[in-house]
């Protein structure tokens, strides 16, 4: 079997001039999101992703699919596309964007950000090694919780998957709140209807 075809891509300045015709959907967990996102970006974690196929189906015109550097929305165009939702995603993400100078939305002062995931790897990461060292002085034998870490991000670099992200997207403050996602999925139903309902 084949693998899926690459996603189409469109860079900043190609997404910024398409930008008023296109539904852009952000991909990455609600505190990045929150932290810096596309004019008008709806959030949709990729790990809910499979909650808005209905809504997502019934859009019309195009889809845009968007995280920091472009990895996670990649795969969910894969998943979009295997359902049969034609859609691109935005090369080198949201760090892109804002590197070619475009705006990004940010919340109203005084919500506290959230760590980009990728530094939330990096901060459990190595946290979990220093302890495993730390602990190692003690007894040889807590050397395997850092050993097993640096495993797993040559497994990670490997596989382009991240376990330990998949772990921190499941904790409380990675999490989209339940009437923050209704609200999305609404707005993805009113994009969806026809000027005519």
């Amino acid at each position: 079997m084949n693998p899926p075809p690459e996603p189409r891509a469109l860079d900043a300045d190609q997404a910024r001039t398409r930008l008023p015709g296109l539904t852009v959907i952000d991909v990455r967990i609600p505190g990045e999101y929150a932290a810096g996102h596309l004019p008008d970006a709806l959030n949709i974690p990729l790990d809910r992703l499979d909650s808005a196929l209905p809504a997502l189906r019934r859009l019309p015109g195009e889809l845009l699919v968007v995280c920091a550097s472009g990895a996670r929305s990649e795969r969910a165009c894969r998943i979009l596309s295997g359902h049969g939702i034609p859609a691109m995603t935005l090369a080198g993400g949201t760090q892109g964007w804002a590197a070619r100078g475009h705006e990004l939305r940010r919340p109203a002062p005084g919500r506290r950000p959230v760590w980009a995931m990728e530094r939330q790897v990096r901060f459990t990461a190595g946290a979990i090694v220093l302890l495993g060292l730390a602990l190692g002085l003690l007894h040889p034998a807590w050397q395997v919780l850092s050993a097993g870490i640096a495993a797993g991000l040559v497994f990670s670099a490997l596989t382009d998957s991240c376990g330990m992200a998949v772990l921190l997207s499941k904790l409380p403050h990675n999490r989209p709140r339940p009437a923050d996602f209704d609200a999305t999925l609404a707005a993805l139903g009113r994009r969806g209807r026809s000027p005519l309902t």
